[in-house]
């Protein structure tokens, strides 16, 4: 674990200060969110690690430090890896504010760092898909995902009375994708960008080629898919050598009738589950 890059500056002065509006939700790098509405704060996929050079070199700043949270309700894992579950990070969430955590059973036992289950003194939870998780404001619906890199990755459909978020995790283009937007309204859905890059392998001392996340077709076909209004594309400027540029899904969403808007973000932005736009931080929201 390393020190925050912004201090407290982001949980405490804009995050907790934030009187949300409906549903709230804040990009923290990688693939890591917080959503708050006026009941309820869950925590995506937190990691607020330095990375593990030369494997995987951060890019993006740690915006905060998980001790310094005050309030989390429930932590919301999709699969097993380091950017994903990422115990350091986690733990306290759990351990000192009492979040319960929800994550597929190969999180748990078959992480990239160990897990003390102790640590979490029974507030973890296995998830599966079709489960369904009450969270205050918050229904959570458990769905499969499409992540060949994983062993049992999950998405998740997180509904609020103002809208509803898909939470992709590393996802490719599922079939099942058809189904779900049908079965749901999505607003807004959050699917992870990426290229075809060069990444070190230690334990055999070699540079692999790999396809890492979605390239930009398969991203706007897995929008139109889920025939989502907004797509807001992530992941794809956080390890060095396998980033991603997303300036060109404007150009091929023309040729399909979702996702209707884009949201580019960066991290720390805020996003709101009805309405488009990044919302400017609270000490430039005059």
């Amino acid at each position: 674990m390393s020190s925050s890059t912004w201090g407290s500056w982001f949980i405490h002065d804009e995050v907790e200060m934030v009187d949300p509006d409906g549903m709230s939700i804040w990009y923290l790098g990688c693939n890591g969110f917080i959503l708050r509405t006026v009941q309820t704060t869950v925590i995506v996929d937190p990691y607020l690690g330095a990375g593990r050079p030369p494997q995987l070199v951060r890019m993006q700043p740690i915006p905060f430090h998980p001790h310094a949270v005050t309030d989390c309700d429930a932590v919301l894992i999709t699969h097993e890896h380091l950017d994903h579950m990422h115990p350091p990070s986690i733990v306290p969430l759990v351990r000192d504010l009492g979040a319960a955590l929800y994550a597929p059973a190969a999180a748990y036992d078959e992480p990239d760092l160990p897990v003390d289950r102790p640590a979490f003194r029974g507030r973890d939870h296995v998830v599966s898909p079709g489960d369904v998780i009450d969270l205050g404001d918050l229904t959570v619906a458990v769905h499969e995902a499409n992540d060949p890199d994983a062993i049992e990755p999950v998405t998740y459909v997180v509904e609020h009375d103002r809208g509803t978020l898909f939470l992709g995790g590393d996802t490719r283009e599922s079939p099942t994708f058809h189904s779900l937007g049908e079965q749901y309204e999505i607003d807004l859905g959050i699917l992870a960008t990426g290229s075809v890059g060069r990444q070190y392998f230690p334990e055999t001392d070699e540079v692999r080629t790999r396809t890492v996340y979605m390239d930009e077709d398969e991203v706007i076909a897995a929008a139109n898919a889920l025939a989502l209004d907004r797509l807001a594309p992530v992941h794809q400027s956080m390890w060095r050598g396998v980033t991603a540029d997303t300036a060109g899904l404007a150009t091929r969403r023309a040729s399909f009738a979702y996702p209707r808007v884009i949201e580019p973000m960066t991290i720390g932005d805020r996003l709101a589950i009805d309405r488009p736009g990044v919302l400017p931080p609270t000490v430039l929201d005059d």
